[in-house]
């Protein structure tokens, strides 16, 4: 991951790994993260009272469960928003890998609580998403309008200060705006010039992006008045490995005419969530697709979209590497170095300056980095930095 390219309408930003630490602190190169705490949440948990679901990955064990299951398993944290009283509110993504096998996985938000002393998730409750007010123009899967992983791969989430939320889809992709007990508000909003395969307005026409490559990562200005969706995949015709963020204007519920690109490191990676810093930089996870011993880049990294040397490069500086994590008391597990190995992490959070909460997606039933052929938990970490990242201090207060 050496370069980030920036685009904008007017020009070509690119950005590339930090120079050696320099006298501007926001430039200077971040050593080795600190682990601080550790909570997991097992991966059998499922809704109380919840219909049963994986009903389409057929009746083969998986990491030494067996589908069907008897209820909605919480699982797959592909998004996280602060409520700064201790709690999370985390969003399972479509379910169990596409929207084929998805129909019976009801779209849900958790409220989580985690407690870094007795090393455990608490699961507060949470609501599923739904369009009671038939705001969505095509057909749903169910009849009572509940949102199924069938309908939309919801991977990215920001709450507002009025108390809704905007969640980034994959298979269109759409931005979906809903209230604070997860009913639509309104219809989904497409983005100009893209189509995913799964796209419902595809029409016979070829799509130019990839299945399931839509806003796996969204971040929310801190003023509160815009968005900023982040592509997993490259769109037919960008540079290979290059992937566009947008912004969104929420007072207009409208997209801007300012764009940005993503560079990745290697065309095999993906994003996996980000957040603002500020009004110019963002804390973005770039990932590779391996899991266990074989994961190789589980990195945290900072852009920034001032162009400070005048040349059409912007830096990107690696805040953590999370598979070479300093864990000198043992927290999760042995002493001495702490690896989150998992094929997906995509969450991370800003819980003050100097320290970050991630999670992972877990990937029910299918992934097990952690443990070979054991299914993965959804695991709850938080890392110390070396150095403040001078955020804003909206981002985390």
């Amino acid at each position: 991951m050496k370069r980030i390219a920036i685009l904008m309408c007017a020009g070509a930003l690119a950005v590339g790994l930090a120079a050696p630490a320099s006298a501007d602190p926001d430039r200077a190169a971040f050593g080795r993260a600190t682990l601080t705490g550790f909570a997991s949440l097992p991966a059998l948990t499922f809704v109380p009272g919840s219909e049963a679901s994986g009903s389409l990955l057929g009746t083969a064990p998986v990491n030494g469960v067996t589908p069907p299951f008897t209820g909605q398993p919480v699982q797959g944290f592909s998004g996280i928003a602060r409520r700064h009283d201790g709690t999370f509110d985390v969003l399972s993504d479509n379910g169990y890998g596409n929207k084929a096998n998805s129909s019976d996985f009801l779209l849900r938000v958790h409220s989580v609580k985690p407690d870094f002393k007795t090393k455990t998730v608490e699961v507060l409750g949470g609501f599923n998403l739904t369009d009671p007010r038939k705001l969505v123009p095509f057909p749903l899967t169910r009849q009572d309008r509940t949102l199924t992983g069938s309908d939309f791969d919801v991977e990215s989430i920001v709450r507002l200060v009025d108390g809704t939320y905007w969640i980034g889809d994959e298979f269109g992709p759409f931005l979906l705006h809903f209230d604070r007990k997860g009913r639509l508000m309104d219809a989904p909003v497409q983005l100009p010039g893209v189509k995913a395969p799964e796209n419902p307005y595809l029409d016979g026409g070829q799509p130019n992006l990839g299945g399931s490559k839509g806003f796996e990562g969204m971040a929310r200005s801190v003023d509160g008045r815009r968005l900023y969706p982040l592509l997993e995949g490259t769109v037919s015709g960008d540079p290979a490995g290059t992937l566009r963020m947008y912004e969104f204007d929420l007072r207009k519920k409208a997209y801007t005419d300012r764009r940005w690109t993503y560079q990745l490191e290697d065309p095999s990676h993906a994003i996996g969530d980000a957040i603002a810093v500020d009004a110019n930089r963002f804390l973005i996870i770039e990932r590779d697709n391996l899991q266990g011993d074989a994961a190789k880049v589980k990195r945290i990294y900072l852009a920034d979209m001032r162009d400070r040397d005048r040349d059409g490069k912007l830096d990107k500086t690696l805040v953590a590497d999370l598979l070479d994590i300093a864990d000198p008391r043992g927290l999760g597990g042995a002493a001495g170095t702490f690896r989150f190995p998992f094929q997906t992490i995509e969450d991370v959070v800003i819980l003050d300056d100097r320290t970050l909460g991630v999670l992972d997606d877990n990937n029910f039933p299918f992934s097990n980095g952690r443990t070979p052929g054991k299914l993965d938990d959804n695991e709850f970490i938080t890392v110390r930095l070396t150095h403040g990242l001078q955020a804003d201090p909206r981002v985390y207060r």
